[in-house]
């Protein structure tokens, strides 16, 4: 598969309460252009969420986030997850999703963390919570010392503010919920998510 950084310049970071809602949703941003679509372990309809998109949308790219033990990853990969993001790392997780044969993005926030993937042969990570560990200037200061780090910057991310992200070099993607606005959620309103999500596409890195 290709890396999950270079499959859209925006995945969404999708929390369901209904997994009803899974398959509707999916195809709303896979239409608006963004198929890597990650949906977290949050709440007790995700793994149904997951499954369901894995069977009904074959154009999307569903993974798993806020995955924090290695009981989730094997959940999740058994639902059909084809990639997988946590918020921080742990040797035991890292060992389980290394194991898992998916790909997966473990999230950092210091410099430290950063090295230690590195030291383990990982290069690809999540930087969260982007905003508040320091944002752009941040990762921007990380680009020289460790060149080989790519990243997904999650965390308190917009529109308006995506852009800068997706201009530095180590920078892959970006995560996001701004297409996903709670009232157009609620009222099911998957026209206004496919035009939230191809504005969203039309970033460029």
């Amino acid at each position: 598969m290709t890396s999950v950084l270079d499959l859209a310049p925006v995945v969404p970071v999708v929390v369901l309460e209904d997994a009803a809602d899974a398959v509707p949703l999916a195809r709303a941003l896979v239409a608006g252009g963004l198929p890597a679509i990650e949906v977290t372990l949050r709440t007790p309809a995700a793994l149904d969420a997951i499954r369901a998109v894995a069977a009904e949308v074959p154009d999307a790219v569903v993974g798993a986030g806020t995955v924090t033990s290695p009981a989730q990853v094997a959940d999740a990969v058994a639902a059909g997850a084809r990639f997988l993001v946590s918020p921080g790392w742990t040797d035991a997780l890292l060992d389980a999703m290394a194991a898992s044969g998916v790909p997966f993005l473990p999230g950092v926030s210091t410099v430290s963390e950063v090295v230690a993937l590195l030291e383990r042969g990982v290069t690809e990570m999540k930087f969260f919570p982007a905003e508040a560990a320091g944002g752009t200037p941040y990762l921007k200061s990380l680009g020289a010392p460790l060149p080989r780090a790519r990243f997904c910057p999650t965390g308190g991310i917009t529109l308006a503010s995506a852009p800068a992200y997706l201009a530095l070099a180590n920078v892959g993607c970006v995560g996001g919920t701004w297409m996903l606005p709670p009232d157009a959620l609620a009222a099911k309103d998957w026209g206004r998510v496919q035009t939230l999500a191809r504005e969203a596409a039309g970033l460029r890195r």
